[in-house]
């Protein structure tokens, strides 16, 4: 009997390795090929958006990235809304190939001196695709993988899905680096900027084959043996009063509270040693990639500990730290900065803690943030229950969070200003999910 038991142990687990490398394949290129956009917006500009004026191309290519941002919820309601219907592996395989699709295509573009107005017409309309794309496999991967994942240790095993964001930067912004090294500016301009888009095509056929092999969920499966989906989830969701209020948590405290500190962590300390601090930007890159190679780590044992612990304490934990400590952090990193400046290597150090510290932070929210998407919801309507709020936080609070942060630092005369704003939103989500967020870790997927 105890051999029968091992061997159905280390099938499964054999199966889920198989599904969790699949899932979190196509998510990294969802994410590669989504954020390879915003890497090359400088680049862009000038090819898309011709102006007399550097910083209005600039700014139109920035819009056209933020598009990719805004319409992500059509897409979470559109697939959400079919995976819960015809089943999630369905929706796996359109979004991954929507993705790649869009992303090739671009490498492929005429620029605006080839063909004039056409030329911004196109990237904006690939851009879309990629958006409703992302909307359609960046909450439906984590409900996928959730249910494969069994009821032992489902924070853990999921917590790898989280990583793929930043493997995704890293991976984007060294490919970049590595093309303008070797390169000369005149021929990354001509034809640089379009490899990693051709690249996207390798890891598009790598990851539709991982998947092909893919098998639907189990409690899809059940659900559709037993003729309880629901013909209409998204309007059955907002109809059921819990469904709406743990809707509202996941995106008031759980995605936007992941998505600003996204922005706060991932994103805005480069853009602030660089500018507010000005330090040189090749060592602002190697500080970064040393904060986001900790990050890795950090995000998975802040899934184990959810395991441990409970989802509830370490998201609010995370929440309360971020609230109280981004400031601080930043106002620190400001004071050290200047030493750097001057060659200090003890100084590059505290930094590098800085980060890592605020990377522990960040790591608290996103660790069991796979796992809760899933787990909040009943089977019928999960996939587009757990969608719509994640992509609507990801895409609209932190798409619209640089503008915010920015448009108050302006406002206010001073780099640091801005931050008042997600360190307010980061407590009032603390406090709600203090109050409201259910304890989720021992539910039964099934139900």
């Amino acid at each position: 009997m105890t051999d029968t038991s091992t061997s159905a142990t280390q099938a499964s687990s054999h199966s889920y390795r198989k599904v969790a490398i699949a899932a979190c394949f196509g998510t990294f290129l969802e994410w590669y090929d989504f954020l390879t956009f915003a890497t090359l917006a400088v680049v862009f500009g000038p090819l898309f958006f011709p102006s007399s004026d550097p910083s209005t191309g600039l700014l139109a290519s920035l819009a056209t990235f933020g598009v990719g941002m805004v319409v992500r919820p059509v897409g979470a309601a559109i697939f959400g809304s079919i995976g819960d219907r015809i089943g999630r592996r369905p929706v796996f395989m359109i979004t991954i190939t929507l993705m790649g699709i869009a992303t090739v295509c671009v490498g492929f573009l005429p620029t605006y001196s080839q063909v004039g107005i056409w030329a911004p017409i196109l990237l904006v309309a690939l851009r879309l695709l990629q958006g409703i794309s992302a909307g359609g496999e960046i909450g439906g991967s984590a409900v996928y993988l959730t249910e494969h994942a069994g009821d032992i240790n489902r924070g853990f095993k999921t917590s790898f899905l989280q990583l793929m964001g930043p493997l995704g930067i890293l991976v984007s912004t060294l490919q970049i680096a590595l093309l303008q090294s070797y390169l000369t500016p005149d021929e990354f301009l001509s034809w640089g900027w379009r490899v990693p888009f051709w690249v996207s095509l390798i890891l598009l056929l790598l990851a539709f084959k991982a998947r092909m092999a893919l098998e639907e969920t189990p409690i899809y499966l059940q659900l559709s043996k037993s003729d309880t989906q629901s013909k209409s989830p998204l309007r059955d969701n907002f109809k059921d009063p819990e469904t709406r209020k743990r809707m509202f948590l996941l995106f008031f405290c759980i995605s936007a509270g992941g998505a600003v500190l996204f922005f706060c962590v991932q994103v805005y300390t480069s853009i602030f040693l660089k500018t507010s601090v000005k330090l040189a930007p090749q060592l602002v890159d190697q500080l970064s990639v040393y904060a986001t190679i900790a990050l890795l780590p950090l995000t998975i044992f802040a899934g184990w500990l959810s395991d441990k612990i409970g989802r509830k304490p370490v998201v609010v934990s995370g929440l309360i730290l971020g609230a109280a400590l981004i400031l601080p952090a930043f106002h620190l990193l400001q004071n050290i900065g200047r030493e750097v400046i001057e060659d200090s290597a003890t100084s590059r150090i505290i930094i590098i803690l800085i980060l890592i510290g605020l990377s522990a932070i960040l790591a608290l929210v996103v660790g069991p943030q796979t796992a809760l998407l899933a787990e909040l919801f009943p089977a019928k309507t999960r996939n587009s229950a757990a969608m719509l709020p994640h992509n609507l936080a990801a895409g609209w609070i932190g798409g619209l969070l640089p503008l915010i942060v920015t448009w108050l630092n302006q406002e206010w005369g001073n780099n640091i200003a801005g931050l008042w704003y997600p360190t307010i939103f980061l407590a009032s989500g603390a406090v709600v999910a203090l109050f409201y967020l259910p304890e989720t870790r021992k539910i039964d997927l099934r139900n």
